[in-house]
């Protein structure tokens, strides 16, 4: 006999088998009776009301005109935030999820999460308005530099939020990547 053949066949070897084989049993009766005797539910199947029609929940808010004073905040939160120009009459301008908690003296140092543009360098700014509805709107503004400038054209995304019945900006996102100007060390 081969020394497998006789290991295998050893009574240390199939006790060991034995405890293994034990260990397995166990371990599905207890699966078993976990899975099939603590759900306490009555049914797994979810009740249906027919007499009911279900409730839609997807519709979005009616389209509206977009309110020329949300129009207005718009151009100004350029103008100002944007330009980093008159940043105090920009800081109502902003909605919290710019500010997100900034103070106002902490805004008017400048360092906030708008994306900055050279406003002095613009030819024209067209907005088309993605969506409009009673108290948010989306907005696409095109900021189409002066020829002889160094800045590059840039899209952005804009929302508008009616908060407290007064129009604030939201988000400023570009929707092209600005440029990001060469240190000396980086070009």
């Amino acid at each position: 006999m081969s020394t497998i053949a006789a290991k295998l066949q050893s009574p240390k070897f199939q006790q060991k088998v034995f405890w293994a084989a034990l260990a397995v049993l166990a371990a599905g009766v207890l699966a078993f009776v976990v899975t099939h005797y603590t759900n306490t539910a009555k049914s797994t199947q979810a009740p249906l009301n027919t007499n009911v029609a279900p409730m839609d929940v997807s519709k979005t808010p009616k389209h509206v005109k977009l309110d020329p004073q949300a129009r207005r905040v718009a151009q100004e939160f350029i103008l100002t935030a944007v330009a980093r120009k008159n940043l105090r009459k920009a800081y109502p301008l902003a909605g919290p999820q710019i500010k997100q908690g900034q103070s106002l003296k902490s805004w008017l140092t400048g360092d906030i999460a708008v994306v900055p543009y050279p406003v002095s360098d613009l030819q024209f700014a067209p907005m088309k308005i993605d969506y409009s509805h009673a108290n948010e709107a989306m907005i696409d503004i095109a900021l189409m530099p002066k020829k002889g400038t160094s800045a590059k054209p840039a899209l952005f995304g804009m929302t508008l939020n009616r908060i407290h019945g007064k129009w604030v900006v939201n988000s400023w996102v570009p929707k092209s990547t600005p440029p990001v100007p060469c240190s000396a060390t980086s070009c």
